[in-house]
């Protein structure tokens, strides 16, 4: 069995018991980095076999893991902190392990983005986590684009050295919106700086940052001026499917899905 395992985001103390036993049990464990990983095992008294997954090499590592769980062994997957796959290599693995009809599991735990949307005081009954932008100025603004109609809370990923040029971009997308900067969460100098995007988050950028933003009010979205069936259209035009932009279209327009499938019906 292969066992995707949330690690601590920050504070060691945030693992579950079934992380430690399923460390404890596992025959080799596979990290982003070892020696990163060598200090949590360290503190829990683990000592196992430890090999490298990162994305340099996670096709090449599936590839291990999948004949090391043919011949039964118990295979646990941490990256560097928090769930792997997400923002952190996995994806590929996942992909892998299904294809060879290895079974797998998740031992679920500490999660950076939602620990910082719930940091963030922002609405989080609908929210979009989009993790980290491109480095590229104009392809950052092209996935932001995508996303500068939707109404819900959309949540990224910021390294220090980025943080600047990401708020810039998305503030060149999106217009005015609140916004919040999360940092060392669960560590002793944890922050949740509420700004604006035309301001800018002041100060030295230090540590990864969750940067969560506002979603577009119906009055940003201008896919609300249409009639119901036009605006579904506009979706299925661009690309989407009729369930997905029904969907949309409705997030967009804040009302149930059913109640905008009927003006889809003849599309």
């Amino acid at each position: 069995m292969v066992y995707m395992v949330a690690t601590p985001i920050g504070n060691l103390k945030d693992i579950t018991f079934r992380a430690v036993e399923t460390l404890r049990g596992a025959d080799e464990i596979y990290c982003e980095d070892t020696r990163h990983s060598l200090k949590l095992l360290s503190a829990y008294e683990i000592k196992k076999p430890l090999y490298s997954c990162h994305k340099f090499n996670e096709k090449s590592a599936a590839e291990k893991i999948i004949a090391s769980a043919k011949e039964g062994k118990n295979i646990a997957v941490i990256s560097d902190a928090g769930m792997p796959v997400i923002s952190d290599p996995g994806n590929i693995l996942c992909a892998e392990l299904k294809k060879a009809g290895v079974e797998y599991t998740v031992v679920p735990g500490a999660n950076a983005f939602l620990s910082a949307l719930i940091l963030s005081a922002l609405p989080a009954d609908r929210f979009t986590f989009i993790g980290f932008l491109p480095d590229k100025a104009g392809e950052k603004k092209t996935v932001l684009e995508r996303y500068k109609n939707l109404d819900t809370t959309l949540c990224f990923h910021s390294a220090p050295q980025d943080v600047d040029r990401d708020i810039s971009a998305m503030y060149s997308v999106f217009g005015e919106r609140k916004a919040c900067a999360v940092r060392e969460i669960t560590k002793l100098h944890e922050e949740a700086l509420h700004f604006n995007l035309s301001q800018g988050l002041q100060g030295e950028k230090r540590g990864e940052y969750v940067i969560v933003v506002g979603g577009a009010s119906e009055a940003e979205n201008p896919l609300c001026s249409l009639s119901e069936k036009e605006h579904i259209a506009r979706y299925m035009a661009e690309g989407m499917d009729k369930k997905d932009a029904v969907k949309q279209a409705a997030r967009d327009r804040g009302i149930s899905k059913s109640e905008m499938y009927k003006h889809s019906i003849d599309l």
